[in-house]
Protein backbone atom coordinates (compact mmCIF):
# COMPACT_ATOMS: atom_id res chain seq x y z
CA UNK A 1 0.00 0.00 0.00
CA UNK A 2 1.77 3.31 -1.15
CA UNK A 3 1.05 7.24 0.17
CA UNK A 4 -0.26 7.92 -3.30
CA UNK A 5 -3.10 5.27 -2.98
CA UNK A 6 -4.36 6.39 0.57
CA UNK A 7 -7.81 7.48 1.38
CA UNK A 8 -7.75 11.38 2.50
CA UNK A 9 -10.02 13.56 4.07
CA UNK A 10 -9.85 17.62 4.58
CA UNK A 11 -10.67 16.61 8.21
CA UNK A 12 -7.75 17.47 11.09
CA UNK A 13 -6.82 15.24 13.48
CA UNK A 14 -8.67 17.95 15.87
CA UNK A 15 -12.24 17.81 14.22
CA UNK A 16 -14.62 16.64 16.46
CA UNK A 17 -17.77 14.13 15.48
CA UNK A 18 -20.28 16.46 14.47
CA UNK A 19 -17.54 18.37 12.06
CA UNK A 20 -17.27 14.98 9.91
CA UNK A 21 -20.32 14.97 9.31
CA UNK A 22 -21.66 17.95 9.47
CA UNK A 23 -24.78 18.82 6.98
CA UNK A 24 -25.12 14.71 6.28
CA UNK A 25 -28.99 13.68 6.83
CA UNK A 26 -29.00 10.08 8.24
CA UNK A 27 -33.24 10.57 8.37
CA UNK A 28 -34.69 6.90 8.21
CA UNK A 29 -31.41 5.20 8.65
CA UNK A 30 -30.75 2.81 11.60
CA UNK A 31 -27.63 2.35 13.95
CA UNK A 32 -26.27 0.22 16.70
CA UNK A 33 -23.60 1.88 18.89
CA UNK A 34 -22.09 -0.96 21.39
CA UNK A 35 -20.77 0.73 24.29
CA UNK A 36 -22.49 4.04 23.44
CA UNK A 37 -23.42 5.21 27.36
CA UNK A 38 -19.52 6.45 28.13
CA UNK A 39 -16.60 8.27 26.80
CA UNK A 40 -16.30 8.23 22.79
CA UNK A 41 -19.18 5.89 22.70
CA UNK A 42 -21.61 8.98 23.85
CA UNK A 43 -19.42 11.57 21.56
CA UNK A 44 -20.59 8.83 18.58
CA UNK A 45 -24.38 8.28 19.44
CA UNK A 46 -24.76 12.60 19.88
CA UNK A 47 -23.73 13.32 15.97
CA UNK A 48 -25.60 10.63 14.45
CA UNK A 49 -28.59 11.30 16.20
CA UNK A 50 -28.46 15.00 15.86
CA UNK A 51 -28.23 14.01 11.91
CA UNK A 52 -31.40 12.08 11.93
CA UNK A 53 -30.76 8.55 12.53
CA UNK A 54 -32.61 5.84 14.74
CA UNK A 55 -29.71 4.84 17.51
CA UNK A 56 -29.39 1.97 19.64
CA UNK A 57 -27.18 2.35 22.45
CA UNK A 58 -26.51 -1.42 23.43
CA UNK A 59 -24.70 -1.34 26.50
CA UNK A 60 -23.70 -3.52 29.46
CA UNK A 61 -25.71 -1.15 31.65
CA UNK A 62 -28.32 0.81 29.90
CA UNK A 63 -29.21 2.95 32.97
CA UNK A 64 -26.33 4.30 32.41
CA UNK A 65 -27.34 5.85 29.19
CA UNK A 66 -30.15 7.84 31.18
CA UNK A 67 -28.42 11.28 30.94
CA UNK A 68 -27.88 11.11 27.22
CA UNK A 69 -31.26 9.78 26.36
CA UNK A 70 -32.68 12.87 28.41
CA UNK A 71 -30.63 15.53 26.93
CA UNK A 72 -30.91 14.36 23.29
CA UNK A 73 -34.82 13.74 23.40
CA UNK A 74 -34.69 17.45 25.04
CA UNK A 75 -32.89 18.27 22.20
CA UNK A 76 -35.99 17.73 20.34
CA UNK A 77 -33.63 16.58 16.88
CA UNK A 78 -35.31 14.41 14.39
CA UNK A 79 -33.21 11.30 15.22
CA UNK A 80 -33.94 9.20 18.64
CA UNK A 81 -32.04 7.13 20.78
CA UNK A 82 -32.86 4.20 22.03
CA UNK A 83 -31.70 1.55 25.11
CA UNK A 84 -30.93 -2.36 24.79
CA UNK A 85 -28.76 -4.56 26.79
CA UNK A 86 -26.14 -6.40 25.42
CA UNK A 87 -23.12 -7.71 27.56
CA UNK A 88 -20.26 -8.53 24.58
CA UNK A 89 -18.43 -11.42 26.87
CA UNK A 90 -21.76 -13.26 27.18
CA UNK A 91 -22.93 -15.52 23.69
CA UNK A 92 -26.40 -16.03 25.28
CA UNK A 93 -26.71 -11.72 25.81
CA UNK A 94 -25.25 -11.37 22.53
CA UNK A 95 -28.55 -14.54 21.07
CA UNK A 96 -30.33 -12.65 22.90
CA UNK A 97 -29.94 -9.17 21.61
CA UNK A 98 -29.92 -10.03 18.02
CA UNK A 99 -33.04 -12.39 18.45
CA UNK A 100 -35.26 -8.45 19.67
CA UNK A 101 -33.62 -6.55 16.49
CA UNK A 102 -36.37 -6.61 13.62
CA UNK A 103 -35.49 -4.68 10.13
CA UNK A 104 -32.82 -3.61 8.61
CA UNK A 105 -29.45 -2.15 9.84
CA UNK A 106 -27.54 0.84 8.07
CA UNK A 107 -24.83 1.39 10.65
CA UNK A 108 -22.63 -0.92 13.16
CA UNK A 109 -20.24 0.67 15.18
CA UNK A 110 -18.43 -2.20 17.39
CA UNK A 111 -17.36 0.79 20.10
CA UNK A 112 -17.07 -1.51 23.41
CA UNK A 113 -14.55 -2.35 24.89
CA UNK A 114 -12.02 -3.31 27.64
CA UNK A 115 -8.03 -2.74 28.20
CA UNK A 116 -5.09 -3.94 30.09
CA UNK A 117 -7.28 -5.89 33.02
CA UNK A 118 -4.69 -6.25 35.81
CA UNK A 119 -5.30 -10.39 36.08
CA UNK A 120 -6.37 -12.55 33.10
CA UNK A 121 -10.10 -12.98 33.53
CA UNK A 122 -12.71 -15.38 32.21
CA UNK A 123 -15.92 -14.61 29.84
CA UNK A 124 -18.65 -17.07 31.54
CA UNK A 125 -17.90 -19.36 28.41
CA UNK A 126 -14.10 -19.23 29.44
CA UNK A 127 -12.73 -17.03 26.30
CA UNK A 128 -10.32 -14.73 27.98
CA UNK A 129 -12.01 -11.34 28.99
CA UNK A 130 -10.04 -8.40 26.45
CA UNK A 131 -10.00 -11.33 23.02
CA UNK A 132 -13.56 -11.91 24.38
CA UNK A 133 -15.29 -8.37 24.94
CA UNK A 134 -13.34 -6.41 22.18
CA UNK A 135 -13.32 -9.25 19.22
CA UNK A 136 -15.40 -12.55 19.85
CA UNK A 137 -18.48 -10.72 21.49
CA UNK A 138 -18.38 -7.99 18.22
CA UNK A 139 -18.13 -10.87 15.78
CA UNK A 140 -20.88 -13.11 17.10
CA UNK A 141 -22.64 -9.68 17.25
CA UNK A 142 -21.65 -8.74 13.51
CA UNK A 143 -22.24 -12.08 11.89
CA UNK A 144 -25.75 -12.66 13.45
CA UNK A 145 -26.54 -9.37 11.92
CA UNK A 146 -25.65 -9.55 8.28
CA UNK A 147 -28.74 -10.55 7.33
CA UNK A 148 -29.67 -6.85 8.59
CA UNK A 149 -26.82 -5.67 7.33
CA UNK A 150 -27.82 -6.73 3.92
CA UNK A 151 -31.12 -5.59 4.07
CA UNK A 152 -30.22 -2.21 4.23
CA UNK A 153 -28.73 -2.12 1.23
CA UNK A 154 -25.48 0.14 1.96
CA UNK A 155 -24.71 -0.87 5.37
CA UNK A 156 -21.46 0.16 7.26
CA UNK A 157 -19.63 -1.56 10.23
CA UNK A 158 -17.07 0.47 11.83
CA UNK A 159 -14.99 -1.78 14.63
CA UNK A 160 -12.77 0.58 16.97
CA UNK A 161 -8.88 -0.89 17.16
CA UNK A 162 -6.47 0.66 18.84
CA UNK A 163 -2.98 2.20 17.98
CA UNK A 164 -1.76 -0.98 20.36
CA UNK A 165 -2.11 -3.38 17.67
CA UNK A 166 0.86 -2.54 16.11
CA UNK A 167 3.35 -4.48 18.34
CA UNK A 168 1.02 -7.52 18.60
CA UNK A 169 0.52 -9.96 16.06
CA UNK A 170 -2.45 -12.47 16.80
CA UNK A 171 -1.34 -15.56 18.53
CA UNK A 172 -3.26 -18.23 16.69
CA UNK A 173 -0.90 -20.75 18.60
CA UNK A 174 -2.40 -19.73 22.01
CA UNK A 175 -4.74 -16.79 21.63
CA UNK A 176 -6.36 -17.48 24.77
CA UNK A 177 -3.21 -17.35 27.17
CA UNK A 178 -3.28 -21.12 28.28
CA UNK A 179 -0.34 -22.07 27.81
CA UNK A 180 2.11 -18.52 27.55
CA UNK A 181 1.96 -16.04 30.66
CA UNK A 182 -0.93 -14.04 30.76
CA UNK A 183 -0.28 -10.13 30.02
CA UNK A 184 -2.73 -7.45 29.59
CA UNK A 185 -1.07 -5.54 27.12
CA UNK A 186 -0.38 -8.38 24.83
CA UNK A 187 -4.26 -9.35 25.56
CA UNK A 188 -5.06 -5.98 24.60
CA UNK A 189 -3.11 -5.60 21.76
CA UNK A 190 -4.35 -8.93 20.47
CA UNK A 191 -7.76 -8.19 20.70
CA UNK A 192 -6.94 -4.86 18.35
CA UNK A 193 -5.34 -6.66 15.84
CA UNK A 194 -8.07 -9.27 15.75
CA UNK A 195 -10.46 -5.78 14.95
CA UNK A 196 -8.63 -4.97 12.24
CA UNK A 197 -8.19 -8.20 10.57
CA UNK A 198 -12.10 -8.56 10.54
CA UNK A 199 -12.05 -5.54 8.64
CA UNK A 200 -10.22 -7.16 5.96
CA UNK A 201 -11.50 -10.68 6.34
CA UNK A 202 -14.86 -8.74 6.02
CA UNK A 203 -14.22 -7.29 2.34
CA UNK A 204 -16.24 -10.65 1.44
CA UNK A 205 -19.47 -8.78 1.89
CA UNK A 206 -18.79 -6.01 -0.71
CA UNK A 207 -21.02 -7.60 -3.03
CA UNK A 208 -23.62 -7.31 0.19
CA UNK A 209 -23.83 -3.87 0.12
CA UNK A 210 -21.60 -4.28 3.49
CA UNK A 211 -18.49 -2.21 3.91
CA UNK A 212 -16.34 -2.51 7.37
CA UNK A 213 -13.32 -0.67 8.28
CA UNK A 214 -11.15 -0.39 11.37
CA UNK A 215 -10.41 2.54 13.42
CA UNK A 216 -7.90 4.56 16.08
CA UNK A 217 -9.82 7.00 18.20
CA UNK A 218 -6.56 8.11 19.25
CA UNK A 219 -5.32 9.18 23.03
CA UNK A 220 -8.08 10.18 25.06
CA UNK A 221 -8.59 9.91 28.94
CA UNK A 222 -11.71 7.85 29.38
CA UNK A 223 -13.26 5.12 31.82
CA UNK A 224 -11.34 2.66 29.20
CA UNK A 225 -8.50 3.40 31.87
CA UNK A 226 -9.81 2.57 34.47
CA UNK A 227 -8.40 -0.75 34.95
CA UNK A 228 -4.71 1.24 35.35
CA UNK A 229 -3.63 1.58 38.21
CA UNK A 230 -2.53 5.31 39.67
CA UNK A 231 1.28 4.22 39.30
CA UNK A 232 0.74 3.19 35.50
CA UNK A 233 -1.28 6.67 34.71
CA UNK A 234 1.74 8.26 36.65
CA UNK A 235 4.21 6.72 34.21
CA UNK A 236 2.24 7.50 31.32
CA UNK A 237 2.51 11.34 32.39
CA UNK A 238 -0.78 11.65 32.56
CA UNK A 239 -1.58 12.05 36.39
CA UNK A 240 0.14 13.93 38.82
CA UNK A 241 1.23 13.76 42.33
CA UNK A 242 -2.26 14.35 43.71
CA UNK A 243 -4.11 11.96 41.19
CA UNK A 244 -5.34 14.52 38.88
CA UNK A 245 -5.72 13.78 35.44
CA UNK A 246 -3.73 15.63 33.42
CA UNK A 247 -4.03 15.05 29.52
CA UNK A 248 -0.69 15.46 26.95
CA UNK A 249 -1.11 18.09 24.68
CA UNK A 250 -1.54 14.92 22.00
CA UNK A 251 -4.52 13.64 24.03
CA UNK A 252 -7.79 14.21 22.25
CA UNK A 253 -11.02 15.19 23.92
CA UNK A 254 -13.91 12.11 23.22
CA UNK A 255 -15.19 14.30 20.88
CA UNK A 256 -12.06 14.40 18.86
CA UNK A 257 -11.45 10.99 19.75
CA UNK A 258 -15.13 9.75 17.70
CA UNK A 259 -14.78 11.45 15.33
CA UNK A 260 -13.13 8.64 12.73
CA UNK A 261 -15.65 6.36 13.45
CA UNK A 262 -18.73 8.91 13.19
CA UNK A 263 -16.51 9.80 9.56
CA UNK A 264 -17.03 5.92 8.53
CA UNK A 265 -20.21 5.56 10.22
CA UNK A 266 -21.71 8.09 8.15
CA UNK A 267 -19.85 10.46 5.83
CA UNK A 268 -20.27 10.27 2.11
CA UNK A 269 -16.28 10.77 1.75
CA UNK A 270 -16.32 6.79 2.39
CA UNK A 271 -18.86 5.35 0.65
CA UNK A 272 -18.19 2.07 -1.01
CA UNK A 273 -14.75 1.66 1.22
CA UNK A 274 -13.80 -0.82 2.79
CA UNK A 275 -11.85 -3.39 4.79
CA UNK A 276 -9.24 -0.68 5.53
CA UNK A 277 -8.00 1.20 8.89
CA UNK A 278 -8.05 4.75 9.76
CA UNK A 279 -6.50 6.94 12.05
CA UNK A 280 -7.19 10.41 13.06
CA UNK A 281 -9.57 10.51 9.79
CA UNK A 282 -7.36 9.42 7.58
CA UNK A 283 -6.70 5.97 5.94
CA UNK A 284 -3.30 5.02 7.91
CA UNK A 285 0.17 3.75 6.23
CA UNK A 286 1.62 1.41 6.95
CA UNK A 287 3.86 1.45 10.24
CA UNK A 288 7.65 1.41 9.91
CA UNK A 289 9.16 -1.79 11.31
CA UNK A 290 11.51 -1.13 14.31
CA UNK A 291 10.38 3.01 14.57
CA UNK A 292 10.44 4.19 18.12
CA UNK A 293 7.32 5.44 18.54
CA UNK A 294 5.72 3.68 15.61
CA UNK A 295 2.00 4.67 14.07
CA UNK A 296 -0.02 3.93 11.10
CA UNK A 297 -1.21 0.18 10.65
CA UNK A 298 0.67 -3.18 11.57
CA UNK A 299 1.07 -5.27 8.37
CA UNK A 300 0.45 -8.38 10.09
CA UNK A 301 -3.24 -6.86 10.74
CA UNK A 302 -3.66 -6.26 6.88
CA UNK A 303 -2.86 -9.82 5.54
CA UNK A 304 -5.08 -11.49 3.99
CA UNK A 305 -4.18 -14.75 5.11
CA UNK A 306 -4.05 -13.87 8.67
CA UNK A 307 -7.57 -12.66 8.20
CA UNK A 308 -8.67 -15.53 6.61
CA UNK A 309 -7.40 -17.48 9.28
CA UNK A 310 -9.02 -15.24 12.44
CA UNK A 311 -12.63 -15.95 10.55
CA UNK A 312 -11.92 -19.43 10.71
CA UNK A 313 -10.96 -19.56 14.19
CA UNK A 314 -13.60 -17.39 15.19
CA UNK A 315 -16.54 -19.58 13.86
CA UNK A 316 -14.89 -22.19 15.11
CA UNK A 317 -14.69 -20.65 18.67
CA UNK A 318 -18.32 -19.50 18.33
CA UNK A 319 -19.61 -22.93 17.80
CA UNK A 320 -18.00 -24.84 21.13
Amino acid sequence: MSADNLLTTPFSPRATSAEVISGVDLTGRRAIVTGGASGIGVETVRPLVAAGAEVTVATRRPELAGPLVRELNEAGGSGSIHLAQLDLSDLESVRSFVQEWQGPLDILVANAGIMALPQKELAPNGWELQLATNFLGHFALTTALHSALKASGSARVVLVSSGAHISVPFDFEDPQFERRPYDPWAAYGQSKTAEVLFAVGARRWAGDGITVNACNPGYILTNLQRHLDDDTMRAFGVMDADGHLTPLPYYKTPAQGAATSVLLAASPLVSGVTGRYFDDNQEAPIAVEGAENPSGVAAHALDAASAQRLWEYADRALQR
